[in-house]
């Protein structure tokens, strides 16, 4: 039977070289990271049996690195080892659910005894109880899906609620980025603590830092009385920072400080104020990209990429798409007052094959419209207001959203006039996406006038802060 993979983590390579040939020597297979933060991508990547961390690295200690390993993989036993050999240390490394620690220095049988005897206590999942766990009634709290994509987000939501680590959701728009945030409050030990949502992309750069960490009286023009930041107004809960991609340099700068030290200092203040918030940031940009750009400071990358959360778009996991459809549609009828028993064998067809560019709110607005419009008691095509299903050229048209004023105006003469808002529609939000939901940016790439892009924005219904 091959033996399970161990992971070192040490930032020292003499420690880290020594380990390695410790453990190969016992014929164990070993990989090594020199920091915590290797480390967490390694374990996003891998599976391992054994985790050796160091207690003392920069930027991310061993403490943190233990408390990521049991919201990636919970089963995984950790031994920590540090140069102090304190029983505060081996308490609070226990209390984390660290399997052992070790003092430097230790002999190589010492470490190979610690070795055995975590790997021989350490039980694979059960998987029959882990599909219990987050199998309820096809979804997971107001998630709805019961799709293998889902029950991975269902499952790690599950495990870091537990944990103070910091979480980064990612996903594009309507996939339900807030929703999972607040799963993951409702689910953890802060749950009667507040949970404080702050949309980055909705204020401006000066507004968004005294929003986050407050101000004093006088601090600047218009600061007229003193202002609690919603990082203390959050204290003992969740703070949640959806679109975090947006914040500025200089306010990153000064959020990296704040998880650094769990400590804010309002504009204008002189003191800092200790904090004790569990942050779960979101995005539907790609940071290790803009961290390469110079966008988004790498460091702060680290350090909210701690715990990944990754929501699938409705596209890669249709086998919800039916489930979806009949819960809008009992929420819908109930809200409107209609009597309607279903869709149509070919609208569920059509749904069911659809791109979703507007994920799973795209499909809500879908059913809720669906239902307004409705006058028997089955949804059929013309209710959707899109296309006749059966029109193929219409529909392979749809899947492909013009990137540019030309190729839209090329695209509106091969289709039918009930594809035109979809095909508009898919055009806007994409554009917006692209340019981080900036209308002036959207509306230059794709050779618009700005005036005649809010305008198209307006007729469907969609702001620019992506809602429809």
């Amino acid at each position: 039977m091959k033996r399970s993979v161990i992971l070192v983590v040490d930032d020292e390579a003499v420690i880290r070289d020594g380990i390695q040939r410790v453990l190969e020597g016992d014929r164990f297979e070993v990989e090594t990271c020199m920091s915590g933060h290797n480390a967490i991508e390694c374990l996003q990547k891998n599976d391992y049996g054994l985790v050796i961390t160091d207690l003392k690295m920069p930027g991310m200690n061993g403490i943190e690195v233990l408390k990521a390993v049991k919201a990636l993989q919970p089963d995984i036993p950790v031994i920590l080892i540090t140069g102090y050999g304190s029983i505060d240390t081996a308490v609070e490394a226990m209390k984390n659910g660290a399997a052992d620690y070790v003092s430097k220095p230790f002999s190589p049988d010492l470490l190979l005894e610690k070795v055995h005897n975590a790997l021989s206590h350490s039980m694979p999942p059960d998987e029959t109880c882990l599909k219990k766990e987050v199998s309820l009634h096809h979804g997971f709290h107001q998630f709805i899906g019961e799709s293998k994509e889902m029950q991975k987000v269902y499952h790690r939501i599950t495990h870091v609620a537990a944990t103070n680590s910091t979480v980064l959701i990612t996903g594009e728009s309507g996939t339900g980025k807030e929703l999972a945030a607040r799963a993951i409050h409702e689910n953890s030990p802060r749950k009667e603590k507040p949970f404080v949502a702050v949309d980055c992309s909705s204020l401006a750069e000066t507004l968004l830092e005294s929003e986050l960490f407050g101000h004093v009286k006088g601090s600047f023009t218009g600061a007229v009385q003193t202002k609690t930041g919603l990082f203390k107004v959050a204290d003992g809960g969740t703070l949640f920072l959806d679109e975090v991609s947006n914040i500025s340099l200089s306010t990153q700068a000064k959020l990296l400080r704040t998880l650094q030290e769990r400590k804010i200092t309002p504009i204008g203040g002189t003191q800092p104020i200790p904090i004790d918030i569990h942050l779960v940031a979101a995005t539907n940009k790609n940071l290790r990209t803009m961290a390469n750009e110079g966008t988004f400071r790498e460091d702060l990358f680290f350090r909210l990429n701690i715990i990944p959360i990754e929501l699938p778009p409705l596209r890669d996991r249709k086998h919800d798409i039916p489930i979806l459809i009949r819960h809008f549609l009992k929420q819908f009828t109930a809200q409107i007052g209609k009597e309607i028993r279903g869709v149509a064998p070919d609208v569920l067809s059509f749904l069911d094959n659809y791109s979703y560019p507007g994920n799973v709110r795209e499909l809500e607005n879908m059913i809720e419209r669906a239902v307004v419009l409705a006058e028997g008691d089955v949804i059929r095509n013309e209710d959707l207001e899109l296309w006749d299903s059966k029109d193929t050229s219409s529909t392979s048209m749809i899947d492909h959203i013009p990137l540019n004023a030309e190729e839209l105006k090329e695209m509106k003469r091969h289709i039918r006039d009930h594809a035109m808002e979809s095909l508009e529609s898919g055009f806007v939000r994409n554009a917006l996406e692209r340019n981080n939901w900036n209308v002036t940016r959207a509306a230059e790439e794709t050779g618009i006038l700005r005036p005649n892009f809010q305008s198209m924005m307006k007729k469907l219904g969609i702001s620019a802060r992506g809602e429809h």
